[in-house]
């Protein structure tokens, strides 16, 4: 039960500091923000084993995981400018 915990717990704290340092408004609630940041550090942690970064099993680190958040949230708001008409 801690693990899940601190998971939520990196998850906020990553996706809350990537949409800080993203540039305009992102429309999400702390749930999502939550979400983001959980998926921007398993992008980092896979990109980073990709590269010979990080061994099998070992967790990206916090600028890492900040990054990997960041290109999902990039990502994410290309996706939705493109659905706006």
């Amino acid at each position: 039960m801690g693990g899940l915990i601190g998971t939520i717990l990196v998850g906020l704290i990553v996706g809350a500091i990537a949409r800080w340092i993203m540039p305009g408004e992102q429309k999400m609630g702390w749930i999502m923000t939550i979400v983001l940041g959980i998926v921007g550090a398993f992008v980092a942690g896979y990109v980073g084993r990709m590269f010979g970064w990080y061994e099998p099993g070992e967790g990206a680190g916090w600028i890492a995981s900040v990054v990997g958040a960041l290109v999902v949230l990039f990502v994410v708001q290309k996706l939705r400018a493109n659905k706006s008409p």
